[in-house]
C-alpha cells in the first residue's frame, strides 16, 4: 500500500519594497499595521500566497513628507490590488490601502454576507 504524503502548506509570504527608504520609526509602523492587518484579511481569504506592500515616500521642498503605499494580495486565481492609498500620515495610509483592499474582497467574494446560503 502507498503511503500518502501530507500536503504541506503553502507558503505565505509578505514582501516590502520601498521601506528601506523610509526611518526606522517609520518602518515600525509599517510592520506592525501590515502584520496586524494581514491577520484581519486571511479571515477571510485562507489561501493567500503573496502579499506585497510597495511604499513610496515623496518630499517637496515645502517640507511634509506625502506617503503612497500600494496592496498587492495575490492567491492562485485571483489579485486584489489596492490604488488609492496616499497621505501625509502614514498609518492613515496604510489604513486606506487596506480598507480598499478588504472592500474589495467583499464586493468580489461576498464574505460579509451573514445569511446562510
Amino acid at each position: 500500500m502507498a503511503s500518502a504524503t501530507p500536503k504541506q502548506p503553502k507558503q505565505e509570504t509578505i514582501q516590502y519594497v520601498g521601506v528601506s527608504e523610509l526611518s526606522p520609526e517609520e518602518q515600525t509602523i509599517v510592520n506592525d499595521l501590515v502584520t496586524d492587518n494581514y491577520k484581519k484579511i486571511r479571515r477571510d481569504l485562507q489561501d493567500i500566497t503573496n502579499l506585497i506592500v510597495h511604499v513610496k515616500s515623496y518630499q517637496h521642498t515645502g517640507g511634509k513628507k506625502k506617503f503612497s503605499l500600494h496592496l498587492r494580495i495575490q492567491l492562485p486565481k485571483q489579485t486584489f490590488e489596492s490604488c488609492h492609498a496616499d497621505d501625509f500620515d502614514l498609518p492613515r495610509c496604510l489604513h486606506k490601502a487596506f480598507d480598499d483592499v478588504q472592500n474589495q474582497i467583499h464586493h468580489k467574494l461576498h464574505t460579509d454576507v451573514t445569511r446562510p446560503r
